[in-house]
Formats: C-alpha cells, structure tokens, sequence
C-alpha cells in the first residue's frame, strides 16, 4: 500500500455543472462530470467489469452497465446507516455508530473483488465514525489498479446542500435525484433523522482531508466542477 503524498496528484478544472434539461414534462438537474468521462473510459474498453455503485438501486444504471457485459452490485450504505441498532456511546458518553457492527452487515466481498467502486456523495452524508472504516473496507474490496469515483461539497455548496442519487445517462453525464427518507428513518448518531426529508451535509472535506482519507491508495486526482463539488478519482 503505497501513500498518495508518494504519488501524483492532479488538479483539472473541468466541465463539470448543473443544468436543468425538461424530461417528461417535467424538469430534472443534471450535471456534465468530468471525473465520469474519465473513469468511463475503463468500461468502454471492452473488457468485462465487476462494478460497486454505492447507492439505492438505479435501474438507470444496471442497464447502463449489464448492456455493455458488465456485472453491478448495488449497496445503499446511507440507508444502512440509519439502523437504531448501531448507535453506540464511547467511554465519555460521545454518541457514535458502532463501525464494527456496520461493516459486519454490509460491504461484505472477497477482497479484491471489483474493478470500479462508483462512491459518489457518500463521505459527505455518512456519519462521521462510519467513513474511515468504509473507506479502508472498500479498499480491500477494491483491485489492485481499481478506481474510486466520489464527490465532496465545497465550503461555499452551504450546509443544507440536499443528497443526491446519481443516475449515469451519458459518458460524462449525471442525473441528479434528490434523496428523500421515509418519514418512518429513525434517528442515528449523525442527526439523520424523518425531521427532515432528506440526509443532512455532515462535514466539507478539504484537499488535505481527502489526501489523508484516501492515503493508502496508490493515485488520486481532482477535478473541479463549477457547481460547489470536488470530484476525485482515487486508483487502489
């Protein structure tokens, strides 16, 4: 495992940004990614792939991929999150979510198992005692020269910025749908909670937060977008 601040770091601006675009009668958001377009490049070689895509299911992606002959699984971790039964207190009564029990119950692969994790909003929205833990967990899971795609808010996305599910509707292009909890989510450690109707921004990464996330990966570049988000594509 080698350390990113032994690695490249690259820093492209990019395309990236929303714009409304009228589908059925109605209007939906999407967003030009340019971290997308790269990483797409990996499953339009041709070669069979074995795909995570961190989010509730996206009809819209299991096609996109199983008719181009890859394999997808899909894990909702945010959701997961929410279980009563992880919320735990530390020795100073700190409430926090017992990271052993969660990783018990989900992300459970044969290491090295996919060749791209598709991580998206996750570390934003995630619990803090959850992400360094998932973070290494998906590590494991991930190949050797595997890629990560996420996505972190700006300081100025603001703290209400809603959660988001992204559909894949082009090489470089996302649908963006706003998550919105059943009104029966209980409440978790990270005030995640059926007062609101959609997970709440938990904390903005800097660069240096994201380089220390993800320092056992082997590369990691960012891409600016113009709409408040960090794109990173990490490589295992």
């Amino acid at each position: 495992m080698s350390s990113v601040s032994q690695n490249f770091m690259k820093l492209f601006r990019g395309s990236s940004g929303p714009e409304t675009v009228a589908a059925q009668g109605s209007q939906k958001l999407t967003r030009r990614s340019s971290g997308l377009g790269e990483l797409s490049r990996t499953w339009e070689s041709g070669e069979n792939l074995c795909i995570l895509d961190l989010g509730s299911t996206s009809p819209t992606n299991i096609r996109h991929f199983t008719e181009n002959g890859h394999r997808i699984y899909s894990e909702d971790l945010l959701t997961a999150s929410t279980d009563p039964e992880l919320v735990t207190k530390d020795e100073f009564g700190t409430t926090a979510l017992d990271s052993r029990k969660f990783l018990a119950d989900n992300l459970i692969y044969p290491a090295a198992h996919f060749d791209v994790v598709l991580c998206w909003n996750l570390p934003d929205y995630l619990d803090e005692s959850l992400v360094k833990p998932v973070v290494g967990r998906l590590w494991s899971v991930l190949k050797p020269g595997g890629m990560l795609l996420a996505f972190f808010h700006t300081r100025d996305a603001g703290p209400d910025s809603p959660c988001h599910r992204y559909h894949i509707v082009g090489a470089d292009t996302l649908e963006m749908q706003k998550i919105v909890l059943r009104r029966e989510a209980p409440r978790t450690a990270s005030g995640n909670n059926s007062a609101s109707d959609s997970f709440q921004l938990q904390r903005v990464f800097n660069n240096r937060h994201i380089e220390n996330l993800f320092r056992d990966f082997a590369s990691i570049k960012f891409f600016l977008a113009r709409d408040n988000i960090r794109e990173v594509l990490v490589v295992r």
